[in-house]
């Protein structure tokens, strides 16, 4: 898990130097169907178009992990604010917890990084 959230956090570029970063990776339980994946997916990139303080977001779909190296976690999101003060604004706003909603019945488990990006 170390090495996940290493190259997570390498992975991402100094571009965005002083924003602040918000990764969430899941994985999804084994009973979810692919329509139900393909929902959360949908779902949560809708949210920029709904909560203005989303800088930018990024998802991927992790596809040749090496063995153990993800710990079953398959889907990452990125999502990038100004700074913390709009992500303390984005986690109550009814968009995201409507979507918070409707990933805890489908998803195993969850992580979530917090960060200020800085140079390198």
């Amino acid at each position: 898990m170390k090495k996940l959230l290493l190259f997570l956090l390498l992975m991402t570029s100094a571009s965005f130097a002083g924003d602040f970063r918000h990764i969430v990776l899941f994985q999804f339980k084994a009973t979810a169907t692919p329509e139900q994946v393909k929902e959360i997916e949908t779902e949560f990139a809708k949210l920029p178009s709904q909560i203005d303080v989303i800088k930018a977001f990024e998802c991927g779909k992790m596809d040749n992990a090496e063995v153990g190296m993800n710990n079953g976690l398959t889907h990452a999101f990125l999502v990038t604010f100004e700074n913390k003060a709009d992500l303390e604004k984005y986690l109550p706003h009814p968009a995201h917890e409507a979507f918070v909603a409707k990933v805890k019945p489908v998803v195993e488990k969850a992580l979530v990084f917090d960060y200020e990006a800085k140079e390198k």
